[in-house]
């Protein structure tokens, strides 16, 4: 069995307001040391006031925080161990990429060959060997990122936070530097935080994800459980694409939609209750056959549309089922010779299937 890791980082019921404005209300948060976390939420949730609480920028209203056993609450920024990376780079204009991620070593008085050497071999880590004598405004967007990161890593900080640093960005080299900060974390090992609005940035490089909604945690698990154990509709709709179902327990394990009934695990929720039923697009199997399988009905295609590997199909169900969507590869689709009109039996498999009580 894997030895546990230790605990780096530890929020006590943190709270900040800004004037009458609740920013974040009483959130609790464990971080192992050496963890990719990611705080992801819409804009608003508070996942950035939690991320300038923990680097000093915008201290808490109350509440504490702990990093490696010491209490940092009170402490200003220049007093805490963290390298930091904002979305606008906020690399000095007037002064050379060398220098840039040169500046923080100098403050320490570290000797001159050093900090060339340290500088120097930071440069390679970000793919930035041959920059050293150019200024930002010579570099471009996926360039300048680069060059912050390694001056947030020059100190050696024990931790490192990214605020949305790749949002600005344009998509491809948005995805290149996800792999490539990834691959960084996995080699130097820091404990790091990114704070993100985009889901596919959080599943692809978070060894734990914080979903974040109206300042408090609504989830916290790996990017499996996120997707496939939604703790909440918020979650479940915010995380990928969702079918939403609504519905009513008939008895344990059976949901009435409309006037068909979905066998589904109702484990906790009293008979009678209203309830949302989820299902992921890629979760309901399509065939052209007729099936006696449990939780198949008769669908129409409304819509086809391509995808390049996949197609999303737009599906109206039996009554009370409303539009649904479905994902078919594009070889399924071909094979099956879906177009609009097409009849499709559908099969909701029981264990795909999430059921909320309709008060969350």
């Amino acid at each position: 069995m894997a030895e546990s890791k230790q605990n780096f980082l530890r929020i006590d019921n943190l709270t900040k307001h800004f004037g009458e404005f609740v920013a974040v209300q009483e959130l609790s948060l464990e971080i192992n040391d050496g963890e990719f976390i990611c705080f992801l939420g819409p804009s608003g949730c508070g996942k950035t006031t939690l991320l300038r609480a923990i680097a000093g920028l915008d201290p808490q209203s109350s509440g504490s925080i702990t990093q490696a056993g010491k209490d940092i609450s009170n402490l200003p920024p220049s007093q805490r161990d963290f390298g930091i990376v904002f979305q606008s780079y906020a690399l000095f204009p007037n002064l050379t990429v060398f220098q840039n991620v040169a500046y923080g070593l100098e403050n320490q008085k570290i000797p001159k060959l050093e900090i060339r050497k340290q500088v120097n071999d930071l440069l390679e880590l970000v793919g930035m060997p041959e920059q050293t004598g150019k200024y930002p405004a010579q570099l471009s967007g996926g360039q300048q990122q680069r060059v912050a990161l390694a001056r947030a890593l020059a100190t050696s900080p024990g931790l490192l936070l990214l605020d949305e640093p790749l949002s600005a960005l344009d998509a491809r080299v948005r995805a290149t530097l996800r792999h490539e900060i990834r691959s960084l974390h996995e080699r130097l090992g820091v404990t790091t935080i990114l704070v993100t609005h985009d889901q596919e940035e959080a599943l692809s490089m978070a060894d734990r994800i914080v979903v974040m909604n109206e300042g408090r945690i609504e989830q916290v698990g790996t990017p499996e459980e996120i997707y496939s154990a939604p703790a909440s509709p918020f979650v479940a709709d915010f995380i990928g694409v969702m079918n939403f179902l609504q519905g009513k327990v008939t008895n344990s394990g059976k949901v009435l939609i409309g006037g068909k009934t979905l066998d589904c695990e109702t484990a906790n929720i009293a008979e009678g209750s209203k309830v949302r039923v989820t299902v992921r697009p890629e979760d309901i199997l399509c065939s052209a056959k007729d099936k006696n399988a449990a939780n198949s009905f008769s669908v129409k295609v409304e819509s086809v549309e391509f995808l390049g590997s996949f197609c999303r199909l737009i599906l109206s169900g039996p009554d009370g089922f409303g539009e649904l969507m479905t994902d078919l590869s594009t070889q399924q689709v071909h094979e099956l010779n879906v177009t609009p009109e097409t009849t499709l039996t559908a099969v909701f498999p029981a264990r795909s299937l999430k059921v909320f009580p309709e008060s969350l």
